[in-house]
C-alpha cells in the first residue's frame, strides 16, 4: 500500500505529462466510464495481490530484506520513467529537505506496514491503513491551513470509531500489532501532506527516485542483522511482486485518464475486498462481526470525505 502511492504518482507524472507517450485519450462517455472502472477493478486486485506476496514472503524474510530486494527490482521500472521525463536531469533537486522528509515518510509507510503484514490478517491491516485518508484530513486544518467542515470533522470521528472497533484497546483479545499498521497509517497521511506541500517544484519521477533510493539504503542497513539469500522459487515470487505492481499501476493511470476521478477513485476501497478474500483463501483468515463493523465504518467515512472533497472542489472552479 505504501509503495502503491509512491508508483502511481510516478506514472502519473510520466504518462499524463508526457503528451509523446500518452497511450489513452480520456473523454467522457459511458463507454470509457465503464472501462475505467474495469481497470480500476483489476488494478486494486493486483495491488492487493502484491501485498499478499509481501505477506507471504514475510514468513523467510524480515521487513528490511523485502525492502531490499523488492527495492532492487524497483530500479529498472525507474529507468523507464527517467528516459521518458528528459534523462538524468530531472534527479535535480529543487526542494532537497521536502523530498528527503517525504522520502523518510514513505520508507516508514513501507517498513511499518511490512512488519504489520508478519503479524496481521492481510484484509485487517488494509482496513487500518486505510485510515490514512481520515488522519490526512484531521491534520489539514494544522499543518496546510485547508480549512475542514463538520461535515468531515464527523466523518473524521467516524472512522475513528470504526478503528478503535476493530483494534478493541483495554479488552483481552487486543493484539498490540495493530500499532504498526495505524503508524504505517499515519506514515502515509505524513507522506501525502508532504506531498501536497512539496507542489510541482519538483517531479514525480524525481520524488520517486529519491524515496527508493532511501528505501534501498535502510533496507541495505538491516542485512547485517540477519540475511537470507533468496531460493529461486523465491526470487520468483519478488519478481512477480514487481510485475505486479507495474501493471496495476498503469491500469490505475489507464482509469483515471478515461474517466473522472470521482467514478472510479472510490473502487479503490475493493482492496478491502480482495484482501478479505485472499487472507480467508492463502491463510484462512475470518474477521470476526466486529472487525466488519469497523472496517465498514472507515470505508464509509472516507468515501464520504472524498465526496465532500469532490463538491468541494467543483463548486470553486
Amino acid at each position: 500500500m505504501a509503495a502503491s502511492g509512491d508508483l502511481f504518482l510516478a506514472f502519473t507524472n510520466a504518462i499524463f505529462h508526457n503528451k509523446r507517450h500518452r497511450f489513452v485519450t480520456a473523454v467522457s462517455s459511458d463507454s470509457n466510464a465503464i472501462k475505467g472502472m474495469l481497470c480500476m477493478i483489476a488494478g486494486t486486485f493486483l495491488l492487493t495481490t502484491q501485498d499478499a506476496i509481501t505477506k507471504w514472503l514475510t514468513a523467510d524474510f524480515h521487513a528490511g530484506e523485502i525492502l531490499f530486494y523488492r527495492g532492487i527490482w524497483m530500479f529498472p521500472v525507474l529507468a523507464v520513467l527517467i528516459h521518458l521525463n528528459g534523462g538524468v536531469t530531472i534527479l535535480r533537486l529543487n526542494q532537497p529537505k521536502g523530498v528527503m522528509l517525504r522520502s523518510i515518510a514513505a520508507l516508514g509507510a513501507s517498513l511499518f506496514v511490512t512488519i504489520a503484514l508478519i503479524n496481521l490478517p492481510l484484509a485487517e491491516t488494509m482496513a487500518l491503513v486505510f485510515s490514512a485518508p481520515l488522519l490526512l484530513t484531521a491534520a489539514s486544518p494544522f499543518l496546510l491551513r485547508e480549512p475542514v467542515g463538520w461535515h468531515r470533522w464527523l466523518a473524521v470521528l467516524v472512522g475513528f470509531l470504526g478503528v478503535l472497533i476493530m483494534i478493541q484497546p483495554g479488552v483481552e483479545g487486543f493484539n498490540g500489532w495493530v500499532i504498526f499498521a495505524i503508524l504505517a497509517a499515519v506514515s502515509s497521511a505524513s507522506r501525502d501532506l508532504i506531498t501536497r506541500r512539496l507542489g510541482t517544484a519538483d517531479s514525480a519521477v524525481t520524488v520517486m527516485f529519491y524515496t527508493s533510493v532511501v528505501a534501498l539504503i535502510a533496507g541495505t542497513v538491516t542485512l547485517p542483522f540477519g540475511t537470507h539469500m533468496p531460493t529461486v522459487q523465491q526470487w520468483g515470487w519478488f519478481i512477480l511482486g514487481g510485475i505486479l505492481v507495474t501493471f496495476a499501476h498503469l491500469l490505475v493511470v489507464m482509469a483515471f485518464q478515461l474517466t473522472e476521478g470521482v467514478i472510479v477513485a472510490p473502487l479503490k476501497y475493493l482492496s478491502l475486498i480482495w484482501s478479505a478474500i485472499i487472507g480467508y483463501l492463502v491463510w484462512g483468515d475470518i474477521p470476526g462481526p466486529l472487525k466488519f463493523v469497523g472496517a465498514a465504518l472507515v470505508v464509509g467515512a472516507g468515501l464520504f470525505i472524498l465526496y465532500r472533497e469532490t463538491r468541494l472542489h467543483r463548486a470553486r472552479m
